[in-house]
C-alpha cells in the first residue's frame, strides 16, 4: 500500500532543500554583498505568485574534481514560466550561491528546455546572469552548454524578446548569450561583464585596471555599446524590465499592445527651434510634445548621445523613435551613432514596431579617425537597417538633412512610407556654407569683398535649396506640416499604415556590412 503521507514529506523535504540553494551562509553572504538570491529577484520581477518552476530536480553528473559528492541544489540556476502584467514570460535565474553560479551541463540544459519552450509557445525569455563563469571542473560539457545556448540564442533572434538581466559577475564565454540578445540591463556596484578578468590582463599587458573599471555598468553603457539600460539598484532595474516588456509584443507574430491614450503636454515647437540654424537645441524636449505623456523609455541613453533612440506611445501604440540629437556633434552620423541607430531599427522591425525617425543631420562625421576606423562600413549599415525594415516607417525632417545622412534616415529613397518636414527643413547634398565653397570658389577668389560675397551666396543657396519645398515637389516629402500638428500627422499615418504588407525577394538572409 502507497504510504502517500511518507512520500509527501519526501517530497517537500526535496523541494525545501532545492528553495534554499546553497544554504544560509552562502545566502548571508549573497546580501552582505548588495545582491539578492535567485528566487528573490524572480518574485521581484514576476506578477505576484505568478512563478512556476520547471527541473528544479536536475543534477550534474560530473565525478572528477570532486564532484562526485558535491551537491548543487538546482543545478545553480533558477528556472520556469510566469507573467508580467498578466503576460506569459519564461525566466532563468543563476544562483551564485550554488558553486558561483557556475554553468555546467546539467545547468545548460535547464536554460535551453526555457528558450525552446518559449519558442514553442511564443513568449519573452529573461535571463538573470550572476555566474561565475564555466564549471572548470566540467570542461569541455561546460563548454558545450555555452555553446548550446549560443545557437539558441542566435536561431530564436527576431522569433521572441530576449532580455538579459546582469546582476553579479558575467566573464568569458558567458558573456557571449547577452551580447546576442535584444537587450541588457546592468546595475550599478554589482553587474561586471568582461571576457578577461583584471589580473589576466595585469599578467598579460602589466596595465593595472579594476573590475568596475573594466566591465562595470559605466563602462558598458557609456564605451562600449553593450548595455542597453543601467541603473542604481536591482529593484529599479528589474522594474526597468518590467516597463520594457510592456513597448513589445510576445512574439513576432503579433502586434505590440495597445494602452490607453494619454495626452502629450503642451509644447510650443516653434520656441524649441532655434532661430539660427547652427545652433543646437534638445531635441527629447520636442519628443516630449509629440508622444503621450511619459511614454518615452530611452535605449543606449549613455551610448553614442548624437543619436537619441527609445521606445514611445501614440494614442497608446508603441512606436520606436529615432532621432538626431544636435546637443552632441551636431547630430552627425558617427561610427558609434550608426551602430546604435541600426540595430535599434533591427530589433524594432523583428517585432513589427513602427518607426518614426525625426531628422536634423549636418552628415557623417568628418575626420580621419572616423575614416580609418570605418565609417563607411559602420555607416552603411543605417542604409541597409532602414531599406530591410518592412514595419510602418514614418520619417519627419526637423531641419538639417544633408547628403548621404539624410538618404540613411528613412528617406523615400530608403522605404520610407511618409515623410513629413517642418518649414524649418533644409534638405540638401550639403550646408550652404560647403556648397558655396566649392561651387562659387573661383567667384570668390575674384570678388572684391569675398566674405561679403560668400555671405550674399550663402543666404541665395539657402533661399533656393535650403527648404522642404523642392523636396515636396519631387515627392520626395509628402507634406509640410506645422510643427504643432506633428502629432496628428503621426498618429493618422499609422493608423493608416496599421495593415501594411510588404514582400521581400525569397531569399536565405542579407548581408549587413558588419
Amino acid at each position: 500500500m502507497t504510504d502517500w503521507n511518507n512520500l509527501m514529506e519526501k517530497l517537500q523535504q526535496q523541494a525545501d532543500k532545492v528553495k534554499k540553494g546553497g544554504g544560509d551562509k552562502r545566502i548571508e553572504q549573497q546580501h552582505a554583498q548588495g545582491k539578492f538570491t535567485a528566487r528573490e529577484r524572480l518574485e521581484m520581477l514576476l506578477d505576484p505568485g505568478s512563478f512556476v518552476e520547471l527541473n528544479s530536480f536536475v543534477k550534474h553528473r560530473c565525478t572528477d574534481l570532486g564532484m562526485a559528492d558535491k551537491e548543487a541544489p538546482g543545478e545553480g540556476v533558477v528556472t520556469g514560466y510566469g507573467t508580467i502584467n498578466q503576460r506569459l514570460v519564461y525566466v532563468f535565474a543563476q544562483d551564485f550561491t550554488v558553486i558561483g553560479g557556475s554553468l555546467g551541463e546539467m545547468h545548460a540544459k535547464k536554460i535551453c528546455n526555457v528558450l525552446d519552450l518559449a519558442a514553442k509557445t511564443g513568449a519573452p525569455v529573461i535571463g538573470l546572469n550572476d555566474s561565475g563563469g564555466a564549471r572548470i571542473q566540467e570542461g569541455i560539457d561546460a563548454l558545450h552548454g555555452y555553446g548550446e545556448i549560443f545557437r539558441r540564442n542566435t536561431v530564436y533572434s527576431g522569433v521572441f524578446p530576449q532580455i538579459s538581466v546582469i546582476l553579479g559577475p558575467c566573464a568569458g564565454g558567458a558573456v557571449y548569450s547577452p551580447a546576442i540578445t535584444d537587450f541588457v540591463f546592468m546595475t550599478d556596484n554589482t553587474s561586471r561583464m568582461f571576457i578577461t578578468g583584471p589580473q589576466v590582463i595585469k599578467a598579460v599587458t602589466g596595465e593595472e585596471i579594476s573590475s568596475d573599471e573594466l566591465g562595470g555598468a559605466p563602462a558598458h553603457n557609456q564605451k562600449s555599446g553593450v548595455a542597453h539600460f543601467r541603473a542604481e539598484t536591482e529593484e529599479e532595474c528589474l522594474t526597468q524590465v518590467r516597463q520594457l516588456l510592456s513597448y513589445l509584443p510576445a512574439n513576432n507574430m503579433e502586434e505590440p499592445p495597445a494602452i490607453e491614450e494619454t495626452a502629450a503636454p503642451d509644447v510650443d515647437f516653434t520656441a524649441l527651434m532655434p532661430a539660427n540654424p547652427n545652433a543646437s537645441y534638445d531635441v527629447r524636449d520636442i519628443l516630449t510634445g509629440v508622444f503621450d505623456a511619459d511614454s518615452f523609455m530611452e535605449v543606449q541613453a549613455e551610448f553614442a548621445p548624437n543619436a537619441v533612440v527609445g521606445f514611445a506611445r501614440i494614442q497608446g501604440k508603441p512606436v520606436g523613435v529615432v532621432a538626431n540629437q544636435p546637443q552632441h556633434l551636431a547630430g552627425c552620423l558617427d561610427i558609434n551613432a550608426s551602430d546604435k541607430i541600426s540595430r535599434f531599427v533591427r530589433t524594432c522591425d523583428c517585432f513589427n514596431v513602427p518607426i518614426v525617425t525625426f531628422v536634423d543631420v549636418p552628415g557623417y562625421l568628418p575626420g580621419v579617425s572616423q575614416e580609418h576606423s570605418g565609417i563607411i562600413r559602420h555607416g552603411a549599415k543605417v542604409l541597409f537597417a532602414y531599406s530591410e525594415a518592412t514595419s510602418p516607417k514614418i520619417t519627419v525632417i526637423l531641419r538639417k538633412a544633408y547628403g548621404g545622412a539624410y538618404v540613411a534616415l528613412s528617406s523615400k529613397s530608403q522605404g520610407a512610407d511618409m515623410v513629413f518636414a517642418w518649414p524649418t527643413a533644409e534638405i540638401a547634398v550639403m550646408g550652404p556654407e560647403g556648397a558655396v565653397n566649392i561651387i562659387y570658389r573661383n567667384d570668390l577668389k575674384e570678388a572684391d569683398d569675398p566674405p561679403a560675397r560668400r555671405q550674399q551666396l550663402v543666404e541665395q543657396y539657402r533661399q533656393q535649396f535650403a527648404n522642404p519645398y523642392i523636396a515636396a515637389g519631387r515627392g520626395l516629402v509628402d507634406e509640410v506640416i506645422n510643427p504643432h500638428d506633428t502629432r496628428a500627422h503621426l498618429a493618422n499615418a499609422l493608423a493608416v499604415l496599421a495593415g501594411k504588407k510588404d514582400s521581400r525577394p525569397a531569399k536565405k538572409h542579407g548581408n549587413i556590412p558588419l
